[in-house]
């Protein structure tokens, strides 16, 4: 038997390289060794720190019968799902055909050419609770695939063909829906009615609402931080109506001071994954990159806005400034970030795992449980040093907005670390992205709409508060990259390339909802986004526009379509510009003045004089024929360029 993991750059990959199972790694040769032997293919995926993809490691990848097993009758596969996102989101649309109890380890048994006909999650290695054992369902599969052969293809091919017509049914609509981009005034129906859009969105989380303990709906509980960031902007928008943006303030605010306050928060600052209770409590112990750094971000944000609204001071006594306990929560997310997930080479690791070895014993949440000096006295949990583009530009952005806002240079330092890491390590000689590397080894996987629109927003971000050219200027080109001359976003790299063979790459176009994390479109929208403000460049805005009209009735389902509708609200916001033209020294004084000025899609650009004039010469628009000073613009119009802070500080208040 051909170890083939052994090699592979995921972790989790590595972890099953000594099953007694024939694992293939995703690609062309598992599906061509399945169609020479004409057997079924069990794709199993998973994630280095994933519980339950170690409980059926342990039960049942190890286990040399059912290894066995899967040699003679399958081809086995094995899949990270954050190397290849594009697949496991294919092959989860696949399986809900088959299972509402999505998640993972996810299996899914296809034909030699991709067609799914069955799939579910984690199976033990006993029956339990009416779930089958999995020796059972391989039996069962298997049988099926050698005695109703005809059956079972039919299965196949008519969830391939529904994920198809599901796929081409969105893209139809939003061809239909954003030709002409709405009225006259370039608006898009039917979210361009903010205030009433506003209205219904809160009437929906209201009612999902956990009034006792915070945060949606029952067990498991998520912190579903997209919702939470699309609450905070309505809360700063200045188009809905005020009493709707203090009952956004409200609910974002009770949700974050309770996820602050909970089992789900470590001592160290860090949120763990989700929890199996309605008040936070027995966490899924499992940290992830993406949770913290958007929690990072919300919490910053929230603190802003509870100081901005006349409430406290600036740089208040924490005795008495409103937002202390938001400022709070966010410096301890950002340390754990600093102190735990961040690399030696400047770059954040994906996640730190469940399970840690205590007094020899492999258990799910046990250092979590030790006080500190428990801790010290055991090997903390491993992490999963695979460095994910997008994921990792979501850190940067919330470390460059959490170092200006809450003035820590810890954290805009870091974010410069992280960027450097990230254009050395993930950025090709010819400009393409990489999706993912461990110790600087690139893995061979597609870099996603989501890689390019977290990494663009991050680089605009922190070059606009640091005044570094080339980090604007290589998120314009990420940015412009993925908006075709149509107005359309798009991965440079394309789809998959075996997905696209066995004709699976609708299953990820099929499902446009986002959870846990803004979709692929809705990133790379973002950064199109804040490009727009920069460059004024109308196919930019267009591309945003189209994406939000591509999704109709998205205001029906916030929790689901959360990072989309924040575009709506930028969308119907002026365009916020806060443009400073000064010397490094006197530049940063700019910006302290404005650590609590806060607007949805705003983007704050500071540049010396010479750098503004190349910038300019690049085409960035906001910052042509600016002599220093600071300027406050809406719509590319700007107020009187402010001399001195406090000057800028006066604007800013009114």
């Amino acid at each position: 038997m051909v170890n083939r993991l052994a090699d592979a750059v995921s972790p989790y990959l590595r972890q099953h390289a000594d099953n007694p199972v024939d694992w293939y790694p995703w690609g062309a040769e598992a599906f061509a060794e399945a169609r020479r032997r004409d057997v079924p293919v069990m794709v199993s995926v998973g994630y280095a720190t994933c519980h339950w993809c170690h409980v059926m490691a342990r039960e049942s990848f190890s286990d040399v019968t059912i290894g066995e097993a899967l040699r003679e009758r399958f081809v086995a596969v094995k899949v990270d799902r954050e190397e290849h996102p594009d697949v496991d989101a294919s092959l989860m649309a696949a399986a809900s055909a088959f299972t509402q109890q999505l998640g993972w380890p996810l299996t899914v048994f296809t034909s030699p050419d991709g067609a799914p006909f069955y799939a579910g999650t984690y199976w033990p290695p006993v029956p339990v609770q009416g779930r089958p054992a999995f020796r059972d369902v391989l039996d069962a599969v298997a049988q099926a695939w050698e005695q109703r052969r005809d059956q079972v293809l039919e299965t196949g091919e008519t969830i391939r063909d529904a994920l198809r017509e599901a796929a081409g049914g969105t893209a139809a609509q939003g061809e239909g829906r954003s030709a002409g981009h709405g009225g006259p005034d370039g608006s898009v129906p039917p979210l361009a009615d903010l205030p009433a859009v506003a209205t219904q969105v809160l009437d929906r989380l209201e009612a999902a609402q956990d009034r006792l303990h915070g945060g949606f709906g029952g067990a498991p509980k998520f912190p579903v931080v997209p919702a939470l960031e699309l609450l905070l902007d309505v809360a700063a928008s200045s188009v809905v109506d005020p009493a709707d943006a203090e009952r956004a303030l409200a609910l974002a605010g009770s949700t974050l001071d309770a996820l602050a306050a909970s089992p789900l928060r470590d001592v160290d600052g860090g949120f763990f994954r989700y929890a199996t209770r309605p008040d936070w409590s027995e966490p899924h112990y499992e940290r992830m990159l993406y949770d913290n750094a958007q929690l990072l971000s919300a919490y910053t944000t929230l603190a802003v806005l509870r100081r901005s609204r006349g409430h406290g001071p600036a740089n208040p006594d924490p005795a008495t400034d409103p937002g202390a306990g938001a400022a709070e929560a966010a410096t301890g997310v950002g340390r754990f970030l600093l102190r735990t997930l961040r690399l030696p080479g400047g770059a954040f690791a994906s996640a730190q795992d469940s399970e840690s070895t205590i007094d020899g014993r492999r258990v799910e949440g046990g250092w979590y449980l030790l006080d500190p000096a428990g801790r010290a006295a055991h090997e903390p949990p491993p992490l999963d040093a695979k460095v994910l583009t997008g994921w990792n530009g979501l850190a940067i952005e919330a470390l460059a907005r959490a170092g200006h806002h809450l003035g820590v240079p810890a954290f805009t330092d870091a974010a410069r670390a992280a960027v450097d890491h990230l254009l050395d390590t993930h950025v090709r000689g010819d400009g393409s992205l990489v999706r993912a590397s461990v110790d600087g080894r690139a893995s061979d996987a597609v870099a996603t709409l989501e890689d390019h629109g977290a990494l663009a927003t991050a680089l605009l971000t922190l070059g606009g508060l640091t005044g570094e050219v080339r980090y604007v200027r290589d998120g314009l080109r990420l940015v412009s990259a993925t908006v075709s001359d149509g107005a359309r976003l798009s991965a440079p790299g394309g789809v998959d390339a075996v997905l696209a063979d066995l004709g699976l790459d609708a299953g990820a176009a099929a499902d446009p909802s986002e959870g846990a994390v803004p979709s692929g479109p809705t990133s790379a929208a973002r950064a199109a986004l804040l490009a727009h403000r920069l460059t004024d460049e109308p196919r930019l805005v267009d591309a945003v526009r189209s994406q939000v009209a591509a999704a109709p009735g998205a205001e029906t389902r916030p929790l689901a379509t959360a990072g989309l509708l924040r575009l709506a609200v930028v969308l119907a916001e002026p365009a916020h510009q806060l443009v400073v033209v000064a010397d490094r020294s006197r530049g940063e004084g700019f910006l302290d003045a404005a650590r609590s000025w806060y607007r949805p899609g705003a983007v704050v650009l500071s540049a010396t004089p010479d750098d503004a004039r190349a910038l300019a010469d690049d085409g960035v628009v906001a910052l042509a024929d600016r002599p220093p000073g600071a300027y406050l613009c809406a719509d590319f119009v700007c107020r009187l360029p402010a001399r001195d802070p406090d000057s800028l500080r006066a604007q800013l208040e009114v």
